[in-house]
């Protein structure tokens, strides 16, 4: 195997684009391998938090997101039965980032506008319609193989980024365990050209719904809103998707007069999951092929790019100043994983468990202290941090190599 100068990324997706810009700036040789023949169009996530924004500035794609997108200064948690709600100011945040707000915008618009940057760049190429099958390793570099409609072709690189998505063929192909749980529901998510707006007072534009039978999520994105649902794990896939079924229950939330406009719609199971380690050997693991987590709270794709800045400046340092290699990667392991164990899989769990609760007094307690939260800026400054994950950042900078 060469020990080239070269990276390869498996995986176009937000976390791939970020860490292959980091590396080609550097002057560093990358190929970014997708699966897909273009690139995915639809929804996915699309909350940007702050401290994500201030990382994407110096690539020049937090000023294009930001026209793309809507600007969330605020967002909210409701009760559902009694009306009430509580609104967190992510402006009381405005001293530490340069980014004070939430920024409501697909991934498909970072990916594009990363993917055309890359392919703009001599030093970075991405092949679309390259599936990854295969891996193998030496002390001196990494062999892939891609599947193409012309057959098979191998790739040869210092280092394989596994930026692939929760099913991970290289973490597969690796064998390593993605230890964790599934819950026991499915969860539907429904997007409408409906102004929600209109039906509730005060709305902001990302706002979680406490109810005991039937929580739910409303989040603005530039043209839509998005509304998530929990499903049962028994229920019908294609009952649970269909227009009948998602009529009524958006008009359960808020009833209009005729029909939602329904623009899209997709079913999915949601998992808590993580690798023990983030490298093996040269191919080391980012975004959702080392750790998922439900969507509460919008960590998930945040977290994701927040893996390849980090990995991607320790490989620069590896590739150009002749850092340790082994010491550099682990440290990159423990940072990683601290955060997405200790943070952001804690985080998202405890959303859901407040988001579910069904004992009323519980829920009454948990909004009077929301409400106090919101209205006492010494406790509104460290919620909205952690919230908006500048907590994560810290924590894991604070993490020391070995």
């Amino acid at each position: 195997m060469s020990n080239a100068l070269r990276v390869v990324i498996a995986g176009a997706g937000p976390v791939g684009c970020v860490a292959g810009l980091i590396l080609a700036r550097a002057g560093i040789p990358v190929t970014v391998l997708e699966a897909e023949d273009t690139l995915p169009q639809d929804l996915r996530a699309s909350t940007f938090h702050p401290p994500t924004l201030d990382m994407l500035a110096p690539l020049g794609l937090t000023d294009r997101l930001l026209a793309m997108g809507l600007k969330a200064p605020t967002y909210q948690f409701r009760d559902r039965r009694s009306g009430a709600y509580a609104t967190f100011d992510i402006g009381a945040l405005g001293g530490e980032t340069d980014h004070p707000y939430r920024l409501q915008c697909e991934q498909y618009k970072l990916t594009g506008t990363a993917v055309a940057d890359l392919e703009a760049m001599p030093e970075a190429e991405v092949r679309f319609g390259h599936a990854v099958s295969a891996v193998e390793q030496s002390d001196d570099g990494v062999r892939i193989t891609a599947d193409t409609r012309d057959g098979p072709t191998t790739f040869d690189a210092a280092f394989l980024i596994a930026a692939d998505g929760a099913s991970s063929v290289v973490r597969s192909q690796l064998g390593i365990d993605f230890e964790g749980f599934t819950y026991p529901d499915q969860w539907l998510v429904a997007s409408t050209d409906h102004d929600m707006a209109a039906e509730f007072e005060g709305l902001a534009f990302v706002n979680y719904v406490a109810d005991p039978d039937e929580w739910f999520v409303l989040l603005r994105v530039p043209e839509l809103w998005r509304v998530l649902l929990p499903v049962a794990v028994d229920a019908d896939p294609d009952e649970a998707i269909s227009d009948e079924t998602i009529e009524r229950r958006l008009q359960g939330i808020a009833s209009i007069p005729g029909r939602y406009t329904i623009a899209h719609r997709t079913l999915y199971r949601v998992h808590q999951r993580v690798v023990r380690s983030y490298c093996a050997g040269r191919v080391l693991l980012a975004g959702d092929a080392a750790h998922i987590n439900n969507p509460l709270g919008g960590m998930g794709m945040n977290g994701g790019i927040h893996d390849a800045v980090n990995l991607a400046e320790k490989l620069k340092r590896i590739m150009l100043q002749g850092a340790d290699q082994v010491r550099m990667l682990e440290h990159y392991s423990a940072q990683r994983r601290a955060i997405a164990v200790e943070y952001v899989q804690a985080h998202t769990h405890d959303n859901k468990t407040a988001i579910e609760e069904a004992d009323p007094d519980k829920r009454a307690q948990h909004m009077a202290q929301m409400q106090r939260v919101a209205e006492t800026p010494e406790l509104l400054v460290p919620f909205v941090r952690k919230g908006c994950m500048f907590d994560a950042v810290a924590r894991s900078m604070a993490v020391e190599p070995d």
